[in-house]
């Protein structure tokens, strides 16, 4: 019996013996790549985006002459620096559609790529604070039914047997009255993600290229012939650019001005803990969410920092209103101790929907705008961009988020889930 890992096989006995030499011996588990001086097709952002693009690019349509490059390291952005919640309880269609088909390959992610991306359905609960709230959830919930999602209204005594820390009392701060629970959404392993996707990708035949920033895009009759980097130009008949945050750098270099801010998005996970905690909890009035991760850490999110910047530093107030929302939630983890922080620069659209999108030079094409939501979507992100370079074509499931709509009107404010206006002012 074989296990095939990165571009090689390796037998039981082989694979015993690395482990009895210390691992001295171990190959790497992704190449360290030299870019070649042109590929069919280059991704810049080795990211989860970028990456499952390049797999699909290479196992469904057969294109293996690409290159993911990145400034950084393997999974060093965004793709890493989330708090790795998967979902699909979207109202509009447009969002619905693509998470849906995203939590359908995560449930089978694991057996595709051979890596285990530790995908745990525990479900999600979103807190209703009134009755009205409640309306819009059971409103939202026959949404999802109709695409055929399954969605449950809970009530508030049915959200206290799910939650039984959660205090639910009418002197709390939040008096909770219900809530919607999806049963398959969870959680995956972000950084297993990036290292599942990019090993696959590589034993398929795609380079991947580390700490090359790209810093132009060459083009030739209003068509892209290619990108540039310290290092040298490295010519290309397609570029895809999935950066987040790097997305208006990068599009300006294509001479493309993107309707999308950067801001910074603080995460933070406690002290590990005996489980206490068995569903993602997101509360209905404040932008707050928790969870408990396979190692007992409590691991919570909350608001955007509110001002634009690239740099991946957050202030304490965000963190601050997520520790008072979560001791008023469940006073009894008032004494539990954070253990770290961490941000990332996220890239808001204007309508809180992303760009997944062939542009108006040829052959170049965006992947941006994905504000709180871009983890969730990115098996279902990577066919498309796939078959979007593949084909020449849109797919109609990227089709709503083409770059054109905002000049157009034809915008995909996704209720509920996209960005306040007040974050941009």
């Amino acid at each position: 019996m074989t296990r095939r890992t990165g571009r090689r096989s390796y037998s039981a006995a082989s694979l015993a013996r690395h482990a009895l030499s210390g691992h001295r011996c171990w190959p790497r588990a992704i190449p360290e790549d030299r870019p070649r001086s042109g590929y069919e097709v280059v991704i810049i952002g080795a990211g989860g985006h970028g990456l499952a693009a390049a797999y699909h690019l290479a196992r469904d349509h057969g294109i293996r002459d690409v290159a993911v490059i990145d400034k950084g390291y393997l999974g060093g952005g965004n793709v890493t620096r989330n708090t790795a919640i998967v979902r699909s309880n979207y109202f509009l269609p447009a969002r619905g559609d693509i998470a849906d088909r995203s939590l359908e390959l995560w449930e089978g992610l694991s057996e595709d790529l051979n890596f285990n991306v530790m995908f745990s359905q525990g479900g999600i609960i979103n807190l209703a604070h009134s009755t009205s709230q409640l309306d819009d959830f059971a409103r939202r919930a026959n949404a999802m039914a109709i695409r055929g999602v399954p969605a449950e209204l809970l009530s508030r005594d049915e959200v206290a047997a799910l939650l039984p820390r959660l205090d639910i009392s009418s002197s709390t701060r939040y008096p909770v009255v219900g809530g919607l629970l999806q049963r398959r959404a969870g959680t995956v392993r972000h950084d297993a993600v990036a290292w599942g996707y990019a090993r696959a990708a590589a034993s398929l035949g795609v380079d991947i290229v580390q700490n090359h920033e790209v810093t132009a895009i060459t083009s030739e009759g209003g068509r892209v012939t290619g990108v540039v980097t310290p290092h040298g130009e490295i010519h290309a008949d397609r570029v895809i650019a999935a950066v987040s945050a790097g997305s208006t750098r990068i599009a300006q270099a294509a001479g493309l001005t993107l309707p999308v801010e950067s801001h910074v998005l603080q995460a933070a996970v406690t002290e590990p803990l005996a489980p206490v905690l068995h569903h993602v909890v997101t509360h209905g009035l404040v932008n707050f969410y928790v969870s408990q991760t396979d190692k007992g850490e409590l691991l919570l999110g909350g608001n955007i920092d509110g001002y634009n910047t690239r740099i991946a530093r957050g202030g304490p107030s965000p963190l601050e209103e997520a520790i008072r929302v979560l001791v008023s939630m469940f006073p009894s983890l008032s004494r539990v101790r954070l253990l770290r922080t961490w941000a990332g620069v996220v890239d808001m659209s204007m309508d809180g929907a992303p760009i997944l999108s062939e542009t108006p030079l040829g052959g170049f094409y965006l992947n941006t705008g994905w504000c709180y939501g871009g983890f969730k979507t990115t098996p279902a992100v990577g066919e498309l961009l796939a078959e979007m370079v593949a084909t020449g074509t849109t797919p109609p499931m990227a089709a709503p988020f083409a770059l054109d709509r905002f000049a157009s009107g034809r915008i995909v404010p996704e209720e509920g889930h996209g960005p306040k206006p007040w974050m941009y002012h």
